[in-house]
């Protein structure tokens, strides 16, 4: 096409074209608008907007036994169930801070020995029957019954507080004495006093309530799944009247799978939408699969090595430098990638990373053979000249035994401890337990060294005073025997300061001061693997202080949304 040549048209006609051609931008620029999306403020993007609908299917490693939160203790797949039916007074978040859950406020004392609880006027069992402070009082002296079979130190707990109601809507414990911990024993789900107060404690055991629940919780109990005369599922429909926003998913189904690599298989075959737990050996293949989303938390477990720092046939153990070189000759990293295949996170304390007393401190020695040595050396314990590979001072050689739980993992990992130790001229005799016998000798103060897990399951308060205050050491659980003036009064002090901030700097002393004298050697704090499909939206799992803890914002989950306009902060 040539050039253009200027005015080769009346001025007339240019200008009609013009017209033409402004009129059809105009035509186009209309049809383009009507095409484009709509443009929002920069202040407000589109997001996608739960609503309520849908199925979750879970393989549920275990089998069913009772659903009832008072004889759950030892079944974890009843716990997970338990913890979607009932509600409790408060519920902690995934840094152990207490949340109000049935109780809709709370109280406490000056001299922190008398609390007071308000229950929610919209609380409601499954039933439609209000919550009162008497369903509460009736779970509380089920716990005291000696014929329930829930753990000894709960039920000598109860049995020193009084528990007062006050009203329907009102209850107070008076404590004898503060103790700052006492929220972590208001997590107890609480059970219907008007079906079960006129049954004895023999027959609530064995009552047909536990396989027909009624609770308070987001979910509620619809029918189990039976297939050739098994329960193999159990199916949980939304609660209308929940006492907090309804959940969004309308119905669960949890399906029984003896083992994690059967639920694996069960997901790949599109028979569930999420599986319990995924254990180590099938890692790999889940991490592998398409379409599951993998989340990993920390259990509320340590294992760590207890010295018995007043053993008189070992008093080498009182000596620092001993301690400190015997964490030096540990490759802990080792053991989580080689044994534990990753799942686990290297341990700095007693207090469970992610919890708010929690504290990273960096006093612990860190991996360093040859800085083991040279603490032995001055300390003056150094290779006899006669020959060996024991180091000794005098006639006090650096020799014991180190018992340890009677399982493939513990025996693995005892013999590259023991391994470890020989390279700083360590001599370590292992010796195979079960574990109540390990835990009997731990009780007798019967042991030198013991490689062992401390499992505080259901325990979100951080207070370690029952392990290692001076007035422990003796009936108590101080096992390693650690007599430290200025530890035991940080843990003192924490025990009855009610202001979280002041036990937060209180439990900070205290993971410094463990982390300097080392009076057992913390290991590792294990993982919880749990897997879920890509497709369900909305799924938060934080730091575990019980696996059932990863369903703890399962109401917040959905399947279905729309888009809707939020504000951007």
């Amino acid at each position: 096409m040539g050039a253009m040549r200027p005015f080769s048209f009346p001025m007339k006609k240019l200008r009609w074209q013009l017209l033409i051609v402004i009129l059809a931008l105009a035509a186009i620029a209309l049809i383009l608008l009507g095409q484009q999306p709509n443009v929002l403020p920069p202040n407000v993007q589109n997001t996608p907007q739960p609503i309520a609908g849908g199925l979750y299917t879970e393989g549920l490693v275990g089998s069913p036994s009772r659903l009832n939160p008072l004889l759950d203790f030892y079944n974890q797949p009843d716990r997970d169930i338990d913890h979607l039916l009932y509600s409790s007074l408060i519920h902690f978040d995934e840094r152990g801070i207490p949340n109000p859950d049935l109780a809709e406020s709370y109280g406490i004392t000056q001299d922190g020995t008398t609390y007071t609880f308000s229950i929610r006027q919209n609380a409601r069992w499954h039933d439609g029957e209000p919550v009162t402070s008497q369903d509460i009082i009736f779970t509380i002296e089920l716990m005291r019954d000696p014929n329930m079979p829930v753990p000894q130190d709960l039920r000598d707990l109860w049995n020193d507080i009084e528990v007062e109601a006050i009203n329907d809507s009102l209850i107070q414990f008076h404590l004898p004495e503060p103790l700052s911990p006492f929220l972590d024993y208001l997590t107890f789900g609480i059970l219907p006093e008007h079906l079960l107060g006129s049954l004895t404690t023999a027959e609530i055991v064995d009552a047909p309530f536990n396989l027909q629940p009624i609770g308070s919780g987001p979910y509620r109990f619809s029918q189990f799944l039976v297939e050739n005369d098994q329960i193999v599922g159990v199916e949980l429909i939304a609660f209308e009247q929940y006492h907090f926003p309804r959940a969004f998913i309308d119905k669960l189904v949890f399906r029984y799978y003896p083992d994690s690599q059967t639920a694996l298989t069960a997901f790949q075959n599109g028979e569930v939408n999420g599986v319990s737990q995924i254990t180590s050996d099938v890692l790999p293949t889940a991490l592998a699969e398409p379409g599951l989303s993998l989340y990993t938390s920390r259990l509320p477990q340590l294992t760590l090595v207890f010295f018995n720092l007043d053993s008189p046939r070992h008093p080498f153990f009182q000596e620092l430098a001993v301690r400190q070189a015997l964490m030096h000759a540990l490759n802990r990293q080792r053991l989580v990638n080689e044994v534990l295949g990753g799942q686990a996170i290297l341990a700095n304390g007693p207090i469970f990373p992610g919890t708010w007393a929690y504290l990273d401190v960096d006093e612990l020695p860190a991996y360093d053979v040859d800085a083991g040595i040279d603490l032995l050396k001055a300390a003056e314990y150094t290779i006899p000249a006669e020959g060996g590979d024991v180091r000794a001072k005098g006639d006090e050689f650096l020799r014991f035994t180190l018992l340890h739980p009677d399982d493939a993992l513990h025996t693995q990992i005892a013999e590259i401890i023991q391994s470890s130790w020989a390279q700083i001229g360590v001599e370590v005799e292992l010796e195979a337990l079960p574990y109540p016998e390990l835990v009997e000798a731990l009780t007798a103060r019967d042991y030198a060294a013991t490689l062992v897990d401390l499992n505080l399951t259901r325990s979100p308060d951080p207070d370690p005073y029952p392990f290692w205050h001076q007035a422990q050491i003796t009936g108590g659980q101080n096992y390693a025997q650690w007599d430290d003036r200025v530890a035991s009064e940080y843990l003192e002090q924490a025990r009855i300061t009610l202001d979280l901030t002041e036990r937060a700097r209180l439990y900070r002393n205290f993971q410094v001061r463990f982390a300097r004298e080392l009076p057992a050697l913390p290991l590792y704090y294990p993982v919880y693997t749990y897997a879920v499909s890509s497709e369900v939206q909305g799924v938060r799992v934080g730091p575990l202080f019980d696996p059932s803890d990863r369903l703890s914002y399962l109401p917040q989950w959905f399947l279905q949304a729309v888009l809707g306009n939020t504000p951007v902060p």
